[in-house]
């Protein structure tokens, strides 16, 4: 059930609504990020929003619907959150286009690059290692092992309980990944300096800044 907008005789107040590729790895993490928040103000305007959507180009497009919808406010933020994958799946071609699209709405950008687990992972090592997809990842990354030592199993995309196990390690992910995409960037070839084209990327990073400091 969507939160009031407006109570009896005060302002509505702006929120920052976010749209999630994964139906439950993001959305657990996110939820779980935005129930630590010290604002009682800041976590009644941050939201995850439902959507059935989980292409870059859909949920841009479902960002921009909501953008434009009678109930949004004009200081309303909206960030879409999703994962750049494998070229054979996704073209750069498609990421640029779901890019531009949202760049002209000011809608903005959560891309993890190659996918979200590489996120989770840098809670627990720092690392720059690329992989082409996240079997790759799972297989041959130090997540499983890093997610047994706190948790006592392996990595679940479903699990609901991941967060709380590795939220303490939080601003020690926020530090490496902001690392990672000075060091992307700074290192990208030329002409190849979106976040789609470095791998890895981290654009999670950006988002739970946003969360942060929203007001």
């Amino acid at each position: 059930m969507p939160k009031p907008r407006k109570p009896a005789n005060q302002k509505p107040l702006k929120t920052l609504k976010i749209f999630c590729e994964g139906e439950k790895t993001e959305p657990n993490y996110l939820k779980g990020y935005i129930a630590t928040l010290d604002s009682e103000a800041r976590k009644s305007v941050v939201e995850v929003e439902p959507t059935r959507k989980n292409t870059a180009v859909q949920l841009v497009d479902e960002a921009i619907k909501a953008k434009k919808s009678a109930d949004s406010l004009p200081e309303d933020e909206f960030w879409v959150v999703y994962d750049r994958e494998s070229i054979a799946k996704y073209s750069d071609e498609l990421h640029s286009r779901a890019i531009s699209k949202a760049s002209g709405a000011d809608v903005k950008v959560a891309l993890c690059n190659v996918c979200f687990e590489y996120w989770i992972l840098l809670h627990f090592i720092d690392t720059d290692a690329p992989y082409q997809n996240f079997d790759d990842l799972k297989k041959n990354s130090a997540l499983n092992q890093e997610v047994k030592k706190v948790c006592g199993c392996d990595y679940d995309k479903s699990s609901a309980s991941l967060f709380d196990s590795i939220k303490k390690l939080i601003p020690d992910a926020k530090r490496r990944g902001a690392r990672l995409n000075k060091r992307g960037v700074e290192n990208a070839e030329s002409g190849r300096s979106k976040p789609y084209q470095i791998n890895p990327y981290v654009g999670i990073v950006d988002l739970l800044d946003a969360i942060d400091k929203f007001t």
